[in-house]
């Protein structure tokens, strides 16, 4: 479980010794270096590292770090809000010793995610990982406690002299085993590293697009989901690398391809039970649950900003290719952007959740997940009525009868979702005027950038950055 108190200067109760005796661990294994991760607004993972030695410094009194990185755009370039963006000011980084981790596939490696904290021991206003952590002591504060996990699609490239370019590492055809025997080595590796950095697998599987495989992981708390995603993502480029491959996560590899998405699965528990089933509104789903996916269907459109952040997120977001384009809930419908999956007889109890599957990689997973939540959570409380599930592909359907049962087309642009966002006072509320404020800055910045680019030279811009 995460540890869900903020992180204070001296250090938590016990963490300085705990951070001494995993140092001494770390250590006697060989890991010298300890990358100390953070993921910005923009969805980039960042890191400083310590040498083994300085982790018990580092989880006592942090580690420095501008907070200009708050406003970075994907290519390193800056943008500013009235707070963010300057030369001024530092934050510290703490360490979550309970998600600190050897990394198999960079021997003399660990990793650990960070929460940020000002020099004063505040919380930072922009730390994406302590909002959605307190987000999730604030439910637990009514009872609420959730289950998520994020699938991580990758497609996997030659390296080489072919940069930017993208050539396939797999040509076998989608879901076939040909493509598994192609990159057998490679995916026993993955495997085999995963386990050994207690990550859960679920699937490992070839995926629909050229050279594209997925990995599922085991569902947890959402802190731990949010770092879990980050952690695979980095354990798949590392041990790519080591098989001379290269893996690229953004939503659109190639231009009209399908791209990579970044569903995210998630349910809402009260006193042990799961929500999502045993109820006796729709689907089996509590009165609770069916508030849920209500909240989140009604703020889709402002959730863009954070779901679909990149302008390479609209080069994916095509009707007819399963990316969920359209703001309605289904069951089992993979074209729905919010998908209820009941689970099998049996074992509907546990495994009942939702997918949001309107969302890619190039996303900040805890900026994702804490906005989904919020929605939900909103829902939750007023209980609105989601309406009768969509089956079948709404892009079938002509104007006329998508408009009279009310399916809209989420965000075609960056800026659309932006517009969408910035109207939502309940996201405002959740993020606060100063992230919220940075997330508007940094996606009008990257529209800003590329939108006199063709999409092949916007897929070029984003290809290797996620």
């Amino acid at each position: 479980m995460t540890t869900l108190a903020d992180p204070v200067p001296g250090g938590r109760p016990g963490d300085p010794e705990r951070a001494a005796e995993r140092a001494a661990e770390l250590s006697a294994a060989g890991v010298s270096g300890v990358a100390l991760s953070w993921v910005d607004t923009a969805g980039i993972g960042r890191v400083k590292t310590v040498p083994v030695a300085a982790l018990a410094r580092a989880a006592t009194w942090g580690v420095g770090m501008s907070p200009v990185f708050d406003t970075f755009l994907a290519d390193d370039s800056i943008v500013a809000t009235d707070v963010l963006g300057g030369p001024d000011g530092d934050l510290r980084l703490f360490p979550d010793l309970d998600h600190l981790v050897p990394l198999a596939g960079q021997p003399g490696w660990a990793w650990a995610p960070v929460d940020r904290i000002t020099q004063d021991g505040a919380p930072h206003p922009a730390c994406t990982r302590t909002l959605l952590r307190r987000a999730v002591a604030a439910a637990a504060e009514e009872g609420l406690s959730f289950r998520a996990a994020v699938e991580v699609e990758f497609a996997l490239g030659l390296a080489g002299d072919r940069h930017p370019d993208f050539a396939p590492a797999c040509l076998g055809p989608a879901y076939g085993m040909t493509r598994l025997v192609e990159q057998s080595d490679f995916g026993a590796d993955l495997l085999r590293a995963l386990a050994a950095q207690q990550v859960e697998v679920d699937q490992l599987h070839p995926e629909y697009a050229t050279g594209q495989y997925e990995v599922s992981v085991a569902a947890a708390d959402p802190v731990a989901a949010a770092d879990r995603s980050v952690l695979v993502r980095e354990t798949v480029r590392a041990v790519a690398q080591r098989h001379g491959l290269r893996a690229s996560f953004a939503p659109a590899v190639l231009a009209g391809g399908v791209g990579n998405g970044g569903h995210l699965h998630l349910s809402a528990w009260r006193d042990g039970s799961n929500l999502h089933a045993g109820g006796n509104g729709p689907l089996g789903m509590t009165a609770d649950a069916a508030g849920f996916v209500a909240g989140i269907v009604e703020q889709l459109p402002a959730l863009a900003a954070l779901l679909t952040p990149s302008p390479s997120s609209y080069l994916r977001m095509q009707p007819s290719h399963w990316a969920g384009v359209y703001a309605v809930w289904g069951h089992e419908n993979r074209e729905a952007a919010v998908r209820v999956v009941t689970g099998m007889l049996g074992d509907r109890d546990r495994a009942a959740n939702l997918e949001v599957k309107c969302v890619d990689l190039a996303a900040n997973p805890y900026l994702a997940l804490a906005g989904v939540i919020a929605a939900g959570l909103d829902g939750l409380r007023r209980r609105p009525e989601p309406g009768p599930p969509v089956s079948g592909d709404p892009a079938a359907l002509d104007e006329a009868e998508r408009h009279r049962r009310g399916i809209r087309r989420l965000p075609r642009t960056l800026p659309e979702a932006v517009d969408a966002f910035a109207a939502s006072s309940l996201l405002r509320d959740a993020l606060g005027d100063v992230l919220a404020d940075a997330v508007v800055a940094v996606r009008r910045g990257e529209h800003a950038r590329v939108q006199r680019l063709s999409p092949e030279a916007i897929t070029e811009a984003y290809r290797w950055v996620y």
